[in-house]
């Protein structure tokens, strides 16, 4: 549930602000209202901060990848480690930096060989040795070269492009210009010395990279150092945003701070505030203000609040708590995604194996450890009741396995019939077209849609009692069941019952008379809702859909007993003869082909569950019908770190 909340505002001395936001940060309770702020001291803990995030990821990426038995003794300062950490970063990019530019310089000149750039320079400006002629250096395609005629070269080196040579000629004559071309550039080493360099750098970066790796077993230490320029930072805002009372002298001046408090707690900043002398005043969040969001649920159903932390999911203060169906519906979908029980015991071992060293370390179970394994677990029971193991036929499972499967929903055994118990609510074809078990299957999946979306509008109900817009919400539930009675006759053939039609009739008139009734003149208000005409019919097309987009389900889960079947018979396990060598290589490519096809599968069926799973629970369900926008932000305490996190 969402717990509620009340609007508070403290009022204490001036001269007492830092001690009294100390107190207050102790209390752990009050969420602050946000405010934009700004000052000097503000942006220094946000320049320091950003340093300090900058050197974690730095060492968080050279941390080794298994702990070795050498720790380093731990530096003074995290301080200093942050510096220190930034400076060799700073000159580790230099290194890779110059390394860069001498590969650029290295491939440009070595075409030319190893030569002195200096002597050649020298050699050229010295008149005693050159006399009246001058050297300079092209490097000329060769069909250019063929042409050149009389002109004086130097032929240095060539290759199948190109022809390097030297021109020579008096100063100033055109003849050192050969056709035009860009005299070749001598570089500022020699080609030995670039490499000598470029080594060079990679030895700098190889003992920097070393470095960091020590280094990086201080992470913990900069981590604290976060944590405490974090909890500054907010110390800092929440006092920048303290309201100071005009014109009062300094002696009485007072300044307030506004913030919001869940109700059951609201009693502890009572006792707080009168213990500390300050003015309290608490009252009901307006209908404009968004006061935070904090959501209590029992253990057995908080155990789906680490799936609303991954997708970044929080409903508004006003809208609803969905954690208890989103876990009873996700479950099912997700065990029918997934399908096979083997997948289900594989996930079941593997996080149950997580959750020991998990609880080894830290003496508890994180509820994403619970939340998965129970996941594991709807889908052994849903693989169970199916006989689906690792799409192994029906007639291969022991006994007891096969005495689990529900007849209805395996394709493979002759009394996958129509529930008889549902024969007399549905008017049953005398055929079920194609195969019995997928069409069980098929209506199973409409029946979930209609069972989940008829409970959005239950909700929709009872939150709107005792406005007559209730009853539109009843008119709307009303047309959903006709829809649900027209999908099942329009895609599985079941006889449409004569008042299905009458439901969406009625049930779109109920709607079309109470949407609007706010207050007022009614028959305005019915005027207001049909101006709203194409929109509802939008909407009705739209609720159509949704109860459709349930096949989804069934559709995936096929997808997934395919592809496992299509992998076993590629593997031929089953058929596999020979001698003994023969049979030994045989297995070990079955055993590749099993591993990657299933591996396959449960890394779609882990993307389908996030595709399709989520999506029937947060747009279909939550979105379409319950109207939830997701436009909350979580409640957060103006606490000390250790107290937020209990």
């Amino acid at each position: 549930m969402i717990v509620p909340m009340k609007k508070v505002t403290l009022v204490g001395l001036s001269k007492f602000q830092e001690d009294n936001l100390v107190k207050l940060r102790a209390l752990g309770i009050i969420h602050l209202e946000k405010k934009v702020v700004q000052s000097d001291m503000l942006n220094e803990l946000l320049e320091k901060k950003a340093t300090a995030e900058s050197a974690a990821g730095i060492l968080r990426s050279f941390m080794p990848k298994k702990e070795g038995a050498f720790v380093p003794d731990v530096l003074d300062s995290s301080v200093d480690i942050v510096s220190h950490v930034l400076s060799l970063a700073e000159n580790r990019k230099a290194a890779q930096e110059q390394i860069y530019t001498d590969v650029r310089e290295i491939s440009r000149i070595e075409k030319w060989g190893d030569f002195d750039p200096a002597a050649f320079k020298s050699l050229s400006e010295d008149k005693t040795l050159r006399g009246d002629f001058t050297l300079t250096l092209y490097e000329v395609p060769r069909k250019i070269y063929a042409g050149l005629g009389e002109q004086k070269v130097i032929v240095l080196g060539r290759n199948k492009i190109n022809v390097y040579c030297a021109a020579i000629g008096a100063p100033g004559d055109a003849a050192v210009h050969l056709a035009g071309l860009t005299p070749f550039m001598l570089p500022e080493q020699s080609l030995s010395t670039l490499r000598d360099g470029m080594l060079q750098s990679k030895k700098e970066i190889d003992n920097i990279e070393k470095q960091l790796s020590v280094l990086s077993f201080q992470i913990s230490a900069v981590d604290q150092e976060l944590q405490r320029l974090s909890e500054a930072i907010e110390f800092e805002t929440a006092k920048v945003s303290m309201d100071a009372i005009a014109d009062c002298p300094a002696e009485i001046a007072v300044s307030c701070i506004t913030g919001f408090v869940p109700l059951p707690e609201l009693g502890h900043i009572k006792r707080a505030a009168s213990e500390n002398g300050w003015a309290l005043y608490a009252s009901d969040p307006a209908p404009e203000e968004r006061p935070p969001t904090l959501i209590k649920s029992n253990p057995v159903v908080r155990i789906i609040q680490p799936l609303f932390s991954f997708l970044g999911t929080v409903p508004g203060y006003r809208e609803y708590d969905i954690s208890p169906s989103y876990l009873l519906f996700f479950s099912i979908f997700f065990a029918m995604i997934f399908g096979d029980a083997v997948y289900g015991c594989l996930i079941f071992l593997v996080t149950g194996f997580i959750g020991l060293g998990i609880k080894k370390k830290t003496g508890k179970t994180p509820d994403a450890v619970k939340l998965f394994m129970w996941l594991s677990f709807c889908t052994i029971v849903w693989g169970s009741l199916n006989g689906a193991w690792l799409a192994t036929p029906y007639d291969k499972l022991p006994p007891f396995l096969q005495a689990l499967v529900l007849p209805q929903f395996n394709s493979e055994v002759a009394l996958g019939v129509f529930p008889g118990i549902l024969k007399k609510l549905f008017k049953i074809p005398a055929e079920q077209p194609g195969n019995t078990a997928y069409w069980n299957l098929q209506f199973l999946c409409f029946s979930i849609a209609i069972i989940q979306l008829v409970y959005a509008h239950l909700k929709n109900i009872k939150r709107l009692l005792p406005s007559p817009v209730a009853v539109a919400q009843l008119g709307w539930l009303a047309m959903m069941i006709g829809l649900y009675f027209l999908v099942l006759s329009m895609l599985l053939k079941v006889e449409m019952p004569g008042f299905a039609m009458y439901f969406i009739g009625i049930g779109l008139a109920v709607y079309f008379i109470f949407a609007e009734q706010n207050g007022g003149n009614p028959f305005a208000n019915i005027l207001k809702s049909f101006s709203n005409l194409l929109t509802v019919f939008l909407n009705v097309v739209g609720s159509f859909a949704d109860i459709i987009s349930y096949i989804r389900l069934f559709a995936v889960g096929l997808a997934g007993t395919s592809i496992a079947q299509s992998f076993n018979s590629m593997s031929g396990i089953s058929g596999i003869s020979g001698s003994v060598s023969e049979i030994i290589l045989k297995l070990l490519a079955a055993i590749l082909i099993l591993l990657f096809g299933h591996g396959l599968n449960l890394a779609m069926n882990t993307l389908s569950v996030i595709v399709h799973g989520v999506r029937l629970n947060l747009l279909e369900y939550a979105g379409n019908h319950l109207a939830i926008e997701w436009s909350g932000y979580s409640y957060k305490p103006f606490a000390v770190e250790q107290k937020k996190n209990t």
